[in-house]
């Protein structure tokens, strides 16, 4: 999957669960969608994304065959 489409996703998610536990729990949770908010705002003009650097590092959202992953050994012919 893309990473693009994998940030998209935990975005939606993380707003989606702010405005539930907003609703049930607590107004304050809404400054965690600002939050969520403002770093897809500034990810639009810096391309800079810190779930995107977690996620790298975690070894999620690539293919192996990248060309700074062609050493892994699924790459090698």
């Amino acid at each position: 999957m893309k990473m693009h489409m994998i940030i998209r996703r935990f975005a939606g998610i993380f707003i989606l669960l702010s405005l539930v536990l907003a609703h049930y729990h607590s107004p304050n949770w809404l400054w965690f969608t600002a939050f969520v908010g403002f770093n897809l705002l500034q990810s639009s003009f810096t391309n800079f994304c810190p779930l995107e650097l977690i996620l790298k590092q975690c070894g999620v959202g690539g293919s192996c065959c990248e060309p700074e992953k062609a050493d892994r050994s699924c790459c090698t012919k």
